[in-house]
């Protein structure tokens, strides 16, 4: 795997022409696997003999895995991520509450006054900068922030920093020095609000959290805790920082796609899907590992193997999504014979925050077209620099222009 990310598509195809399985070289030299095709990671994600806890991890078992390795985090940390089982439904039982349709549905004002407020802040941006704005910065970054914060309860002196240090920890190109100091700070930061909701509780999920540790202290320890709000902060904003940005790009390159929303032929919510589909917002999610020897699609997974979901791979899978996976069709979704993206996952540890980024992104796309209607990117599509990771799948930022002709439409990246 390039550890310097960049766009994943050329390569996903050319993986897929060889198979729906392939092995992977991680960072460190560590023998992996990728599930890339739809089916094949559909059936690898329900799979009752892959697990999640790390235990299984023959290489970090066996020590071989170097002290700062940039993916430790997904390996290591103590939350639903790496829980299977009684622990896993545990510990989602804890947290679910907090992400019920009803109880997502009820954030729909503060969702839409937030968006409108950093509308105004990204208009301000671009009268600053000679009418061009960096959206990702101004406005597909603090809206899913702002709403994680304020269900966790940080303040938003923390939030500027977090996110650095979140992009940090999910960034695959980082040195062993840079990756310990960041999940330290990162594991810091998290325990100093912990302490202070100890002692001041509020009305958000932390203090909930707390309380439920504090009743019965085997429902949720200390780590499990720390653990739980470090996958909150990364997931509640990432993921949804990323399906913004990348929506956001693929109408900006495809009018035609536009225009067919505006018209009501689609919706904002078959936006969000289809990009889910075409731009996962994850590329490669780690890990899994098999408990035994596993067959999949005809390759054999080893048992204890570190296994990357494809989500960016299985998405343009021409075997489930027809001979043009690769084109940005916003009606897709429509057709009877559609197959479901599984973008946020799928089986038990299925993103819990789904609905949530939903709404906060169709809520955002709607409001920032009718908003600038004349919305535009200000540099070509291939002039925007890649995350330096093959776990996000976006673009580090996002100048546009709000107002204006729209730029030429995005071609298929070259076969490399």
């Amino acid at each position: 795997m390039d550890p310097g990310g960049g766009c994943p598509h050329a390569d996903n195809a050319r993986l897929l022409a060889r198979g729906a399985v392939a092995p992977v070289v991680l960072p460190g030299d560590i023998e992996g696997m990728a599930v890339l095709g739809h089916e094949a990671l559909r059936e690898f994600l329900q799979h009752p003999d892959v697990a999640k806890d790390a235990r299984h991890f023959t290489a970090l078992r066996e020590g071989r895995i170097a002290e700062g390795w940039p993916l430790a985090t997904f390996a290591t940390v103590r939350g639903m991520t790496t829980a299977d089982g009684d622990d896993h439904r545990r510990l989602r039982s804890l947290v679910s509450r907090a992400f019920t349709p009803r109880r997502v549905e009820e954030l729909r004002p503060r969702i839409e006054e937030l968006t409108a407020s950093l509308l105004d802040d990204l208009a301000r941006a671009a009268e600053a900068g000679d009418g061009v704005a960096d959206l990702r910065r101004h406005f597909a970054l603090p809206l899913p922030m702002g709403v994680i914060s304020e269900l966790l309860g940080v303040e938003a002196e923390f939030r500027d920093r977090l996110h650095r240090l979140c992009s940090q920890v999910v960034a695959t190109d980082i040195g062993p020095r840079e990756a310990v100091a960041a999940n330290r700070e990162l594991v810091g930061i998290l325990a100093a609000i912990a302490a202070a909701k100890a002692e001041r509780p509020g009305d958000d999920l932390t203090s909930a959290l707390i309380a439920a540790r504090d009743e019965d202290g085997d429902r949720l320890g200390q780590e499990e805790l720390i653990g739980t709000l470090v996958l909150m902060i990364i997931a509640g904003h990432e993921t949804t920082l990323n399906l913004i940005t990348n929506a956001v790009r693929a109408l900006c390159g495809h009018p035609g796609q536009l225009a067919l929303v505006r018209k009501g032929e689609a919706s904002w919510l078959d936006v969000v899907e289809e990009t889910l589909r075409w731009d996962a917002p994850v590329s490669y999610f780690p890990f899994r590992y098999p408990v035994r020897d596993l067959p999949l699609d005809g390759t054999l997974i080893p048992r204890g193997t570190p296994v990357l979901a494809g989500y960016s791979a299985a998405g343009r899978d021409r075997a489930a999504h027809g001979p043009d996976a690769d084109r940005f069709d916003v009606t897709r979704a429509a057709r009877p014979d559609a197959a479901r993206n599984l973008s946020l996952g799928h089986g038990a540890h299925y993103c819990l925050g789904a609905p949530l980024a939903r709404l906060e992104a169709t809520v955002a796309l709607e409001r920032l077209f009718t908003r600038f209607p004349g919305l535009a990117l200000a540099v070509p599509e291939r002039e925007l620099t890649r995350h330096a990771s093959f776990v996000g799948n976006s673009v580090r930022t996002l100048p546009v222009r709000l107002r204006g002709a729209a730029l030429t439409p995005i071609a298929p990246p070259p076969p490399r």
